[in-house]
């Protein structure tokens, strides 16, 4: 017991110390949210760019495989230097509830988040694309899969993100509970690879490959407008109730009470 203390944060610790979290995220002046939203949408990006190159020779399961391997980057970089994503951000639905947070403050934030998420992935893809780092078979891949994003079905995209979250959320979840840094890469790290290689939909990444694809067909390669739709959009709904749904889990049984979260705290460690 005396070794778990040492390296991890029990989930009700993690939970104690998410409400502070959640209360500095919600009242931080609006351009630093905005500053840390466009630098989580750059990584998630760089971690997108990283995966189309690395899997652009390979198909099928292999190529699945090292975009699962290598697309971590990106939730790594926002979890251990610092940044606000969108995604992960759906975790303050838990202080949400339990009123450790206000309404008009968490939908804001989540607001300027989401949009510096879209300026930083679209940076990256400028930087990507119009830079020359895409070999031929790289802007083949980039413009593919931008298209088969925007080609699937809506609700086929709805429900691929809800896992997706689940899985985001329990990994900035799971990295919390570590007080080293490769432990807190390593939590990332599975969840993230399990995501990528089951194809689930990420909507801040998808960010990333529709402003890339569209910028390396020259807009001719599909269309832009379902690719907002079915690439953007289904997959925030989506990744907005799997993430909920974590927080709501969460609410319930870390986050629910009749007092102060820190009397709480103190009143189960005496019970153990």
């Amino acid at each position: 017991m005396r070794k778990y203390n040492y390296f991890m944060n029990k989930p009700i610790e993690i939970a104690a110390n998410y409400v502070g979290i959640a209360k500095g995220k919600t009242a931080q002046k609006w351009y630093v949210s905005f500053i840390l939203g466009v630098l989580a949408g750059a990584f998630i990006a760089f971690g997108g760019a990283l995966a189309t190159v690395a899997g652009s020779g390979f198909a099928g399961i292999q190529a699945a495989l090292i975009k699962g391997a290598v697309f971590p980057l990106g939730l790594i970089l926002v979890v251990i230097c610092g940044a606000e994503l969108f995604t992960g951000n759906c975790l303050l639905i838990a202080p949400l509830l339990s009123r450790d947070i206000e309404p008009v403050k968490t939908l804001k934030s989540w607001g300027i988040v989401y949009l510096g998420n879209f300026v930083g992935a679209s940076l990256v893809a400028v930087l990507v694309v119009y830079g020359g780092s895409l070999s031929e078979s790289g802007v083949q891949a980039c413009i593919s899969v931008a298209a088969a994003k925007s080609s699937t079905g809506f609700g086929y995209m709805f429900l691929r993100a809800i896992p997706c979250n689940i899985l985001v959320c329990l990994a900035v979840w799971a990295a919390m509970a570590s007080k080293s840094a490769s432990g807190k890469i390593l939590a990332v790290y599975l969840p993230v690879f399990a995501f990528v290689v089951c194809g689930f939909e990420h909507s801040i990444a998808n960010m990333y490959y529709i402003m890339a694809g569209s910028m390396a067909s020259g807009g001719a390669g599909f269309n832009f407008g379902y690719g907002v739709l079915n690439g953007i959009i289904a997959p925030t709904l989506g990744n907005i109730i799997g993430g909920g749904a974590i927080a709501v889990a969460y609410f319930a049984v870390y986050f629910k009470r009749s007092k102060p979260l820190g009397d709480e705290l103190a009143s189960k460690e005496k019970e153990r």
